[in-house]
């Protein structure tokens, strides 16, 4: 008779448990997502976010400081210009002088090639609508007028010192356009992190105070029905072949069966987005005693890492990365 099986075997102790693992988590694999914004003297933490701020360059420069130390693998910034400074077409965000442009290059200035240094390139925290993209006289998106102006702006966030830029505006074409229009300005060398499949998602909201979003409506012309799947994949295709460095999968949480396919079908590495609604979840649960704060943040994490994520954009990346140097 055969012994009965047990895997029960490769649990027993924590050090069995870390010699089979088959899923690691590194500082090197997370990316701190970080806001600049004009106008503040004085870090400003964001209510539905606890723990997260709005820098001023000051602190940005400080926060950055900490993660680099730490280990994160980049640092993906997003600006937060002044109310009065937003306009239709978003123009703050090609501006050398707009507060996006003046956080890189402060980040570029501090940690040289010493991290990876990522700019959000879309202009909805621009436009005084709210929207990803140049309003046409209908009140739709215009897709092609908004490439011409996420062209300026990537060319704009290369000047400043990006190592990366993020095109996450889901339109039509903007990895080709700003690949074309990056290296026609000299900036070959400048990735692109393609949002190739960000979805329609409810649990943005937090993001929306932490931008101060004027949007008006919503982006489900552009952004991705969550409905769908294999659309995601058409979306992969598309990116890669005008030129994507790496794809990226948000939020990470609904959509883990999507990670895991863009991650067997992608040949370039895969990054996901824990995003705001995700971090408040855990954080507001944990505020009330209800869920382990720190198991459930690892767990979360390993969860994406599982399911495909080389790379993970969470809030949570110094504080994670502190952890694991213990």
């Amino acid at each position: 008779m055969f012994p009965i099986d047990r895997p029960r075997r490769l649990r027993r102790t924590p050090a069995v448990r870390r010699l089979v693992a088959e899923t690691s988590l590194e500082p090197r694999h997370l990316v701190l997502p970080m806001f600049v914004a004009d106008g503040i003297d004085a870090p400003r933490e964001i209510s539905s976010m606890p723990g997260v701020h709005q820098h001023t360059l000051d602190s940005l420069a400080e926060a950055g400081e900490r993660a680099v130390r730490a280990g994160v693998g980049g640092l993906m910034l997003f600006g937060v210009p002044k109310p009065e400074d937003k306009d239709g077409e978003g123009t703050q965000a090609s501006d050398p002088d707009g507060i996006l442009n003046r956080g890189l290059r402060r980040l570029r200035d501090e940690f040289g090639d010493g991290t990876v240094i990522m700019a959000d390139t879309c202009l909805d925290e621009f436009t005084d609508h709210g929207h990803c993209g140049v309003l046409a006289a209908d009140g739709s998106v215009d897709n092609d007028a908004t490439l011409v102006r996420y062209v300026d702006m990537a060319v704009a966030q290369a000047e400043s010192g990006a190592h990366v830029l993020g095109p996450s505006g889901m339109m039509d074409g903007q990895i080709g356009a700003i690949r074309q229009g990056l290296d026609t300005a000299g900036f070959a060398d400048v990735s692109q992190l393609a949002y190739t499949a960000k979805y329609a998602s409810a649990f943005y909201g937090p993001f929306r105070e932490a931008v101060g979003s004027t949007l008006r409506g919503d982006r489900r012309t552009y952004q991705q029905d969550a409905a769908n799947r294999r659309e995601s994949l058409r979306e992969l295709d598309l990116d890669v072949a005008e030129g994507a460095d790496m794809v990226m999968v948000k939020p990470a949480m609904s959509y883990l069966d999507v990670l895991r396919e863009v991650a067997d079908a992608s040949p370039v590495p895969v990054a996901a987005y824990q995003i705001s609604g995700e971090y408040a979840m855990i954080t507001a649960a944990a505020e009330r005693g209800w869920i382990d704060r720190e198991a459930a943040i690892d767990e979360s994490i390993l969860g994406i890492r599982r399911a495909g994520a080389d790379i993970v954009l969470t809030y949570w990346a110094t504080e994670v990365a502190e952890r694991l140097a213990r």
